[in-house]
């Protein structure tokens, strides 16, 4: 079992599935030769072939009409948006045309395809580079969207993304990528869509978070820890669909919940989660669901980034109120 970095395992996913499948093609901007601008592809081209791995025009709708045309033929298109900020200029695509394939013909057709985009704070990116926009997707039907937070996630939720009939959008966090390094199988494995994972067992208090923010939670939940607090931390890993049936039951015990991301507050996956629990678990809670995230603002300019994004601190405060409450 190797050690990778999240961006190695990813890389070794595509590997994985375009040696597994000749249907399998990965295309976007810079991705070809240049292996993409965090080197997610690099050496991918080389390996296959520039009719497997190609660079395309700085055109993300043309980039999403030529993966729709692609999976309605057979193939299974593995497309870049060099960074999710740029899905206001595919979001005809998405959202209004691959997420309905299958409903629209009856079954009788379905998107095949993979859209795979960095994003996330804490990296100083310039702007429109680091917004979460997954709950605009979220909110799509016909879309699953993936966020792992690990190396071993990332490999085997790319894997079943890729080998699913339905379109996923598969998000990467830029300050995940080279920030630390997990153990991966070197053979190939997949992870079901849609299943939650618990990242670290607890009794008092349920945090709920993914993508980056899962790390932040569990510092939190490591300081909590030193205060006789015992912390369970969910990692999401899919935000659409919601594995509720892993929420509710350690709501059920723990009795307290903080649910946490890193976008914006307002209409984000925190706040179904936030509904979904307060509909189907009520009579468990002992203390109001808190929530953390980001301020109802543009995305902060670098400067101001610190401040902005939500930490480590903020669940531990909040997590203190909910415990105290």
């Amino acid at each position: 079992m190797a050690e990778m970095t999240m961006i190695q395992a990813i890389t070794e996913a595509m590997r994985t599935e375009l040696k597994n499948d000749e249907n399998v093609l990965l295309f976007g901007e810079d991705v070809g030769h240049y292996g993409g601008v965090f080197r997610a592809t690099q050496g991918l081209q080389q390996e296959f072939g520039e009719e497997r791995v190609f660079d395309t025009p700085l055109a993300e709708s043309g980039i999403g009409g030529l993966a729709i045309g692609l999976g309605l033929t057979g193939f299974r298109p593995i497309m870049e948006i060099q960074f999710f900020g740029f899905l206001f200029e595919v979001m005809d695509g998405v959202a209004g045309q691959m997420s309905r394939t299958h409903y629209r013909s009856g079954g009788h057709y379905s998107s095949p395809i993979t859209i795979r985009a960095p994003f996330g704070g804490g990296v100083k990116t310039p702007e429109l580079h680091s917004d979460s926009l997954e709950g605009l997707i979220a909110q799509t039907p016909g879309i699953s969207v993936v966020i792992p937070s690990t190396p071993y996630d990332a490999k085997g939720l790319l894997i079943s993304a890729i080998r699913s009939n339905d379109p996923v959008v598969f998000l990467e966090h830029m300050k995940l990528y080279r920030s630390f390094k997990g153990e991966v199988p070197d053979e190939e494995y997949t992870i079901p869509l849609g299943k939650a994972d618990i990242k670290r067992e607890g009794k008092d208090v349920t945090l709920i978070a993914y993508g980056a923010m899962v790390h932040e939670a569990l510092k939190a939940a490591d300081r909590l820890e030193k205060e006789d607090v015992s912390a369970e931390v969910i990692d999401l890993r899919t935000v659409s669909p919601l594995d509720l049936d892993t929420i509710l039951e350690s709501v059920k015990k723990t009795n307290r919940v903080v649910v946490i991301q890193e976008a914006q507050r307002q209409a984000g996956v925190g706040a179904t989660i936030v509904a979904e629990i307060s509909e189907r678990a009520i009579l468990h809670l002992e203390a109001p669901i808190a929530r953390i995230a980001a301020p109802d603002t543009v995305y902060a300019f670098a400067s101001d980034e610190d401040a902005w994004l939500p930490n480590a601190e903020d669940i531990y405060e909040k997590a203190k109120e909910t415990i105290e409450f």
